[in-house]
């Protein structure tokens, strides 16, 4: 689903709402990705990666619409994020906090039914703390540095962090895992070896089930899979593995209306620091968004736009507000002010745009300004 759009190549919602970008985040499609995800990975179960605002889409409406899907394993990043998101979610879902807790966080997340997920031996203690304050028995997740050097207890601590697992009845561990740091590039050593690592720690902690596969982690192989898989950015649409064709639904589109267009002549200089100078006529159109709307200001004079099916390169620098584009290659009068044109879109994926601005989907996708009004199917 996307705005409608009139002959003139206005919309309805530009008419009687004033928005000059419309994003539309299609639900369904989501749930299908879930869908394909979780089949993909049976027997084991499928989680979702929710942090950032669901990558920016919405948090209050996605996960709600995944737990319908059948979706019970959320994952956010920080604590304040699953204090926001545990409300919206039925007493059977688990919320987990990937980058563990803060000092002095422990009782309010127990008290709120969110799970850590322990990276050091200092958070374990902390959360043992909490337990024996509670006078209860609380769960957690362990993870493990396997070769990413991000988060996780270290090769190390190992030992020691099993000796306390062991002494301490107090904390209920669900699972163990760890981050494929290289899972999109099939080819890489690396995730070869952290797999090779994690079935170490299986060993080390034989009693627990492992959570290891990311979106690309789950289409490596059964081996990566463990029993649960967290996908992220395949949910939303995003191609899972780097040089392949992306299995994943679209979720999103972007459109975005113009506020002017112009005809200039050889010589005309365009946008900030005259970075473009026509070689010849032009017709040109400004649009109304620019990298305070998460279009990367690297996309001037690389990245594009579409009208019809149409290639509209962006000409000069994106500016905060506002892109430049070069509307030649379309007949005189097809847009005009309020027109829109496809920015995301059946012609132009975030692998596109990423590639363009010389990024990844994901910072794409997350960078989507709030600017624009936000419409869900």
């Amino acid at each position: 689903m996307h705005i409608g759009i009139h002959e003139d190549g206005q919309s309805d919602a530009i008419r009687t709402g004033g928005a000059t970008g419309y994003l539309t985040i299609d639900l369904a499609a989501l749930a299908r990705n879930y869908e394909k995800l979780a089949k993909e990975v049976a027997p084991a179960r499928a989680a979702a990666v929710v942090k950032a605002d669901a990558y920016g889409l919405g948090a209050d409406r996605v996960a709600p619409r995944l737990y319908a899907q059948g979706c019970r394993h959320f994952f956010v990043a920080q604590f304040v994020e699953a204090l926001r998101l545990r409300p919206l979610l039925a007493a059977d879902a688990a919320v987990f906090v990937l980058n563990g807790l803060q000092p002095e966080n422990e009782l309010a997340c127990a008290r709120s039914g969110i799970v850590p997920v322990i990276n050091s031996l200092g958070q374990w203690r902390q959360w043992c703390a909490a337990a024996k304050t509670l006078g209860r028995t609380l769960p957690a997740v362990l993870q493990f540095d396997t070769g990413m050097s991000r988060l996780g207890v270290p090769p190390e601590d190992r030992a020691m962090l099993s000796e306390y697992v062991e002494a301490d009845g107090r904390i209920e561990v669900l699972f163990i895992m760890s981050h494929l740091a290289s899972a999109d590039d099939v080819d890489s050593d690396q995730n070869d070896d952290q797999r090779a690592e994690m079935e170490r720690i299986s060993v080390e902690f034989p009693e627990f089930d492992v959570c290891f596969a990311n979106s690309g982690g789950i289409f490596l192989g059964r081996v990566y899979h463990g029993a649960l898989a967290r996908p992220g950015i395949a949910l939303y649409g995003g191609a899972p593995t780097a040089g392949r064709d992306n299995p994943m639904e679209p979720v999103v589109r972007l459109d975005v209306a113009v506020v002017q267009t112009r005809t200039v002549s050889a010589g005309t200089r365009v946008g900030y620091a005259a970075s473009h100078v026509t070689t010849g006529e032009m017709r040109l159109a400004t649009i109304a968004a620019g990298y305070a709307d998460g279009l990367p200001r690297s996309l001037g004079g690389r990245g594009a736009v579409y009208c019809d099916g149409i290639r509209l390169p962006i000409i000069g620098r994106v500016s905060m507000d506002s892109i430049i584009i070069d509307i030649s290659a379309l007949p005189a009068g097809r847009l005009i002010c309020g027109s829109l044109v496809e920015v995301l879109g059946p012609h132009q994926t975030l692998e596109d745009v990423a590639r363009d601005a010389g990024t990844i989907s994901y910072e794409i996708l997350t960078g989507l300004g709030r600017r624009y009004e936000r419409q869900y199917c």
